[in-house]
């Protein structure tokens, strides 16, 4: 279990008691509710702790540290629902989230799900925290599946012209893809003999490691802008999105990125089509709907996970639908 420090505030000493009325919590909270998580752009999931890296272990859930204002925290990237360059090999962060301690809207302190991996009957409600950007409650604890880290990895780029890339990676141990500028990059992770097989396989150049922590953290020149930042998620195999604007794809294909001022609604009837869905990341004045709109009955079950968790809409109301 990895504990992280919580927002600065006593949570009762028993479970429901000592908070008075619902509508004097924001005072109580001295000023937490409605600001619980930071935007999504500063909680860009990391997938290693400098905590771990003398254990050997990894995991595609846990942020880095000692990063300054903008780091990643623990808390912050399980709230958004975030995962870096390994999530389509290694899992995503609701994938690796094993249990959380949370605070709910009734004051009530809630311990969910596990700490270690078993099979349990019922709903695993701590998965529901996993982008919920903190309407739910105030998480106060998580526990993260880890795995052993790679022996060995290597980076390679491909020059693609501009054509989307048909390197064959089947059977291939690629734990990550970025496709950039008329360059595909991939990283091989395995054993040594194993990595060293597939980069003779496949071929290419070798390129700098450090690419796969700017795509991470955005630090990249293309994340450099004033510009509508998307983040379109579509089945791998989607054609291209023939969009206006500058596009870097991740996780295969599953993940794209499009810098354009493409009206909200053109963009994402177009993304419909494709069978996925669009978020605007960053810069997002003036476009009201920043989360792909819910269907009346989704819409319907995200009100009633509210309604359980947060009924006097005291965490966070807004924040993820005008609804919530």
């Amino acid at each position: 279990m990895l504990p992280f420090e919580p927002p600065h505030f006593s949570p009762p000493p028993q479970a429901g008691e000592g908070l008075g009325q619902p509508e004097t919590w924001p005072a109580l909270f001295g000023g937490l509710v409605g600001g619980l998580v930071a935007p999504p752009e500063r909680e860009r999931e990391r997938e290693s702790s400098s905590d771990l890296l003398s254990t050997n272990a990894l995991s595609p859930a846990l942020p880095q540290r000692g990063r300054g204002q903008n780091a990643a925290t623990l808390g912050g990237m399980v709230a958004t629902g975030l995962s870096g360059p390994r999530r389509p090999w290694g899992g995503a962060v609701r994938d690796a989230v094993l249990g959380v301690k949370l605070l709910n809207g009734r004051g009530e302190v809630l311990c969910l799900g596990g700490q270690v991996m078993k099979n349990v009957a019922g709903y695993d409600v701590s998965r529901l925290m996993v982008g919920a950007m903190g309407t739910l409650g105030v998480l106060l604890e998580v526990s993260i599946k880890v795995l052993p880290r790679p022996a060995c990895e290597r980076t390679l780029v491909f020059e693609t012209g501009g054509r989307p890339a048909n390197t064959p990676t089947s059977g291939m141990p690629v734990s990550a893809s970025l496709e950039l500028d008329g360059r595909l990059y991939l990283r091989l992770s395995a054993s040594s003999r194993c990595v060293e097989m597939a980069a003779d396989s496949l071929g290419g150049e070798a390129a700098d490691p450090e690419i796969w922590a700017a795509a991470r953290d955005q630090t990249l020149p293309f994340f450099q802008t004033d510009l509508p930042l998307w983040r379109i998620s579509l089945p791998p195999a989607a054609p291209s999105l023939n969009l206006p604007g500058s596009e870097l794809i991740e996780w295969n294909g599953a993940q794209r990125w499009l810098i354009s001022e493409l009206p909200a609604k053109a963009l994402r009837q177009r993304v419909g089509a494709l069978g996925g869905h669009a978020t605007l990341f960053r810069n997002h004045a003036g476009v009201d709907e920043v989360f792909q709109p819910l269907q009346p009955a989704m819409l319907a079950l995200h009100q009633r996970v509210k309604q359980a968790l947060d009924p006097h809409a005291v965490f966070n109301p807004g924040r993820l639908y005008p609804e919530l």
